[in-house]
């Protein structure tokens, strides 16, 4: 088999959606180690096409140029071809610096002289879904949206719902983080909403800087109902997360990256959208529903200003968001 390094993109929503090309390299005979920075290991340990993970011992900004030469100098010689997932420059140094011969990526960033084989890099209004665009660096030309695919341990799923004191099913996840910003976020009143009207306990994700979040949907609807929401919100690693979703009766998202780690477990979910767009980055499984306004012909106004892919509604009304109430997301739970 022919030893490949697949450096990963540094989002957990992208990482998911380089399985499907992994599956097709893997497939045609490469054994698959990924290079991945340590907050998203995790989900390439979901994969099982994936031989060995290296977490990668960057952090964000800068060239840090003695750590790829140190890390650079480990690897060398143990693979023939690398695939590159970010279009920066940094990302290109590692499999170079290592001396791999065969340096597949997307032109950017000043990378001509970096990689070996370049796939022109679409302008950003014309790019492809993030899938295909990902699996064209196998250099395949049907490229069609496959659906990622992710697996994980029984036996390490059930440790950790043992260590929560829940059973498989029984329970809803509320995820109401989302990295981007707020124009990206369902409100936490209608989380709470929602919350309150579930039959099974409900566990909420996120990370440690989204505990107020959490917060402000556990605190209201444990005051009605005394330790129905479990927060878990910077009290869980990634790993950890990725098992309690995989267990769940269903997940409530917005578009961010645990929403695509649920249609890898092709988990029972919905997924709000706001100011982003669900044409690029949908959540791909049958069990999943989008809902977003702006493609609801019945709504009006008609949101004109949609997708917007601010951080912060510029109009001042989020009504993408707003205007979106728990009743409809429990009608398709």
């Amino acid at each position: 088999m022919t030893p490949t390094l697949v450096i990963a993109p540094q989002w957990i929503g992208d990482a998911v959606m380089t399985e499907p090309l992994l599956r097709r390299l893997q497939a045609r005979g490469e054994r698959l180690t990924v290079g991945a920075l340590p907050w998203v290991a995790p989900v390439y340990r979901a994969m099982p096409q994936v031989a060995k993970v290296i977490e990668l011992p960057f952090a964000h900004g800068g060239l840090q140029l003695r750590a790829r030469l140190q890390l650079a100098r480990q690897i060398n010689g143990q693979f023939d071809v690398a695939y590159l997932c970010p279009n920066s420059l940094k990302s290109a140094l590692l499999p170079l610096l290592a001396g791999i011969p065969k340096r597949v990526g997307y032109l950017g960033e000043a990378r001509v002289g970096l990689l070996t084989h370049r796939l022109k890099n679409p302008p950003k209004g014309q790019r492809p879904p993030m899938v295909a665009f990902y699996s064209a660096l196998s250099g395949d030309t049907d490229v069609a949206q496959d659906r990622p695919q992710l697996q994980l341990d029984a036996a390490e799923v059930d440790a950790t719902l043992f260590q929560l004191g829940v059973q498989r099913g029984g329970y809803h996840v509320l995820a109401p983080g989302a990295e981007y910003g707020p124009a990206k976020r369902w409100p936490t009143r209608h989380f709470a909403e929602l919350a309150m009207q579930l039959d099974l306990p409900v566990l909420l994700l996120g990370a440690g800087k989204e505990a107020e979040l959490c917060a402000q949907i556990a605190g209201p609807v444990n005051a009605k109902r005394p330790g129905h929401c479990l927060d878990l919100s910077g009290k869980t690693t990634l790993a950890q997360a990725l098992h309690v979703i995989e267990a769940t009766k269903s997940i409530v998202t917005n578009d961010s990256g645990l929403m695509h780690v649920a249609a890898g477990f092709g988990v029972r979910q919905v997924a709000v959208f706001g100011s982003s767009s669900p044409l690029h980055t949908p959540p791909l499984s049958d069990q999943a529903t989008v809902l977003w306004l702006k493609n609801q012909p019945n709504y009006q106004p008609p949101l004109d200003c949609a997708p917007c892919f601010e951080r912060i509604c510029p109009l001042g009304h989020t009504r993408c968001l707003n205007d979106i109430q728990a009743q409809e997301v429990l009608a398709n739970l």
